[in-house]
């Protein structure tokens, strides 16, 4: 099997979190800020090692022997590949922190141990400690009638190594995390000046144990597998929300997949631990930070009076494209309008579901819902709708990883509300961002389509890159209209005309339009393919992009983590460039173009280039036919193509490196923040005024 062309999908992504990392160390970015990528780059690996990890160990336990499609690799040559490069970026992570941590000094910040205590501290620390931190604290000791606890997925526990005077060793554990003390403890005499919590119990741990002495100790921090198994949730003999509840309460008792520690422990106690927690004793990492690095945005909010230290204030404008004063409705149906986050706002789009749950016009609202936030405005107005006596029809998928609960709960309100639930397709996950508004006029049915790259999160869409359609195109509301009496059938779409639908017409037409464009090259005519995509791992996309590029059709693509495609490789993939951009924002919204000039097809898509969206999910990409949306497409592309200041270009050995294009580096998205704050100032100043308002 010939790999030249291919990088395996976990190493790729430990690449994208290494450029999460490499922000945190980033002299370009404000102090402040630092902190949230080095708390994000945390965050990032442990969801790796509660899903990635976890899957890959369940498949090494299984009889038969997996190997990845790309690179050949057995599942246990990928977990040791990944634990020894996470290892490595361990120490970066390390020296990065250091670095954080030394430049907060001069701000008045700092993170200290007792070490750097005086006589007089360090009492009052005891006192601190005796009165407000050990009437808390559970010490355990482990032995035969005592067995080794749970340990609750990503808390804290001090690992004592303890003695008696006859010499027999024994292990104590003490749960360090607890909703009564605070993690940053702050020193008196020192403001600014804080111990974390754990420290302080490692540091007086020997007061909780009186008969014994203290051999060695440590901090120590579990991650479990969280890739929960909802296949039984298809047996149509058992309540899907039921069962999704139950699954979401065996997750926090998954089998471990990595042991963190902050200090170096005795081998034999290592093994010990690893036949505790069933795993090998290369899952134990000695971590030489803090092991949870979410004290960082606390830390923010100390330095919060110093504006120097943060990014400039930005907030989402709003599209000079529409007037609030008058129907939204009205507006999309007679010209389609495109809302790009955050450098624009939600409201327009919140403002047409409202205005839809009150016109008479309207019949009927449907919608599928991957992802919304916890106080949604989204389920208020779809409530709204269903109270006014409107068909409010909206799929929501319980199976979105990690927001299961947030999701079963919005399900329960909408169905208190009258509206018509659908919880998923079977084998398949809807992934898809679209909302469908049928309203009847004089004219007859009419239709207005929503289609997004991203969730119908408020939150998110002031933290993502997303792009979202609205759209009055009959032709794409009728197909809209198929996919949703689709979903109700419990079927899929088996063919269109405008929009691609996976799982079966998305992957496939991909690929007759990547052919076209090679069929170009070889008659000697400009060809090219334009991708903007979070991860490309699918296997028949890369092997046409491959056949592509030896045709000679030029192939940009941005993709921001997974990246299972190299690059620039002589006679191979030599006309295909690879962008990632890592920046204050993160990249999200997903555009696909084929071919050049009029003839030129461009998408926006819910769906990246992995199988797991090509033919395992529902996901909808929207065909763009208005030219003033399309020239605005093609601009966002080639912006985040040309970005120097945030985007690193993959080479053909695999790494990331920095491009110097312009003169002055360009951030495309403190360009897109720009061009959208001078949209707005062109408008009527009274009317800008009202719609901030609103």
């Amino acid at each position: 099997m010939d790999t030249t062309c291919y990088t395996n999908r976990e190493l790729s992504w430990l690449q994208f979190n290494e450029r999460v990392l490499n922000e945190a160390g980033n002299a370009r970015v404000p102090l402040a800020e630092r902190l949230s990528f080095a708390a994000i780059y945390q965050s990032n690996l442990d969801e790796f090692f509660m899903v990635r990890v976890g899957t890959l160990m369940v498949q090494m336990h299984s009889d038969e022997k997996i190997r990845e499609n790309k690179t050949n690799m057995t599942s246990e040559e990928q977990v040791k590949a990944i634990l020894k490069r996470v290892a490595e970026l361990e120490q970066k992570k390390s020296r990065i922190y250091e670095q954080l941590m030394g430049e907060l000094e001069p701000q008045g910040i700092r993170i200290i141990n007792f070490n750097k205590l005086s006589n007089e501290e360090g009492a009052l620390l005891e006192t601190y400690f005796d009165q407000n931190i050990a009437p808390f604290l559970s010490p355990m000791i482990i032995g035969k009638q005592q067995p080794f606890p749970f340990l609750n997925n990503k808390q804290l526990y001090a690992l004592v190594l303890l003695s008696t005077k006859g010499g027999k060793g024994k292990m104590g554990i003490v749960p360090c995390t607890n909703s009564v003390f605070k993690r940053l403890i702050e020193i008196p005499s020192r403001p600014g000046t804080f111990m974390l919590c754990e420290e302080l119990i490692l540091h007086f741990v020997s007061k909780l144990y009186p008969k014994y002495t203290v051999r060695e100790k440590s901090i120590m921090r579990v991650t479990r597998n969280a890739d929960i198994d909802a296949t039984d949730v298809l047996d149509e003999d058992l309540d899907y929300r039921d069962v999704m509840e139950h699954l979401i309460k065996q997750r926090t008792r998954l089998s471990p997949v990595r042991l963190e520690l902050s200090r170096q422990i005795n081998d034999k106690t290592q093994k010990e631990l690893a036949k505790f927690l069933g795993v090998h004793k290369r899952h134990i990492i000695k971590v030489d930070t803090p092991l949870d690095l979410s004290f960082g945005f606390q830390l923010q909010g100390y330095l919060r009076d110093k504006t120097n230290l943060f990014y400039e204030r930005r907030s989402p404008q709003m599209t000079p494209a529409l007037n609030l004063k008058e129907s939204i409705l009205d507006q999309v149906a007679k010209k389609d309008v495109l809302l790009s986050y955050p450098f624009e706002s939600m409201k327009p789009f919140l403002r047409m579901l409202h205005e839809a749950a009150e016109d008479d016009s309207v019949v009927s609202i449907k919608m599928t819902l991957y992802r919304v936030a916890e106080r949604s405005k989204v389920i208020d107005a779809l409530i709204e709708a269903a109270e006014n006596g409107k068909e409010v029809v909206v799929l929501v998928e319980l199976r979105a990883r990690f927001d299961e609960a947030n999701n079963i709960e919005m399900s329960k309100r909408l169905e208190d509300a009258g509206c018509h639930i659908i919880y998923g397709l079977g084998m398949y996950k809807v992934h898809s961002k679209l909302c469908l508004i049928t309203r009847h006029t004089e004219q007859g049915l009419s239709y207005i389509t929503q289609i997004g790259t991203g969730n119908y999160n408020e939150k998110t869409s002031r933290l993502y890159t997303d792009l979202s359609l609205l759209t009055g195109n009959q032709k794409i509301g009728a197909e809209a209209a198929r996919v949703f009496k689709s979903l109700m059938l419990g079927e899929t779409v088996e063919q269109t005309e405008h929009l691609l639908v996976a799982p079966k017409c998305l992957q496939n037409k991909v690929i007759a339009m990547i052919d076209a464009e090679e069929q170009k090259a070889l008659r000697g005519e400009p060809a090219y393919v334009g991708v903007k995509i979070n991860s490309l791992t699918d296997k028949a996309i890369i092997e046409k992009l491959i056949e592509a590029s030896k045709a000679g059709v030029k192939i940009e693509l941005i993709v921001r983590g997974i990246c299972c495609l190299v690059p620039g490789i002589p006679g191979e993939t030599e006309n295909i460039t690879v962008v990632s951009v890592v920046g204050r924002f993160l990249e999200h919204s997903r555009i696909y173009r084929f071919g050049v000039g009029a003839d030129e097809k461009i998408y926006i898509a819910s769906a990246d280039f992995m199988t797991r969206n090509t033919i395992k999910r529902v996901e909808v990409a929207a065909p763009i036919y208005d030219e003033e949306i399309r020239d605005r497409l093609r601009h966002i592309f080639d912006t985040v193509m040309a970005d120097d200041e945030k985007g690193k270009q993959q080479t053909c050995d695999r790494a990331y490196v920095d491009r110097n294009l312009h003169e002055k580096k360009l951030n495309s998205q403190e360009l897109f923040y720009e061009e959208a704050y001078r949209a707005t100032a062109t408008q009527d100043p009274a009317t800008a005024a009202q719609d901030q308002d609103n």
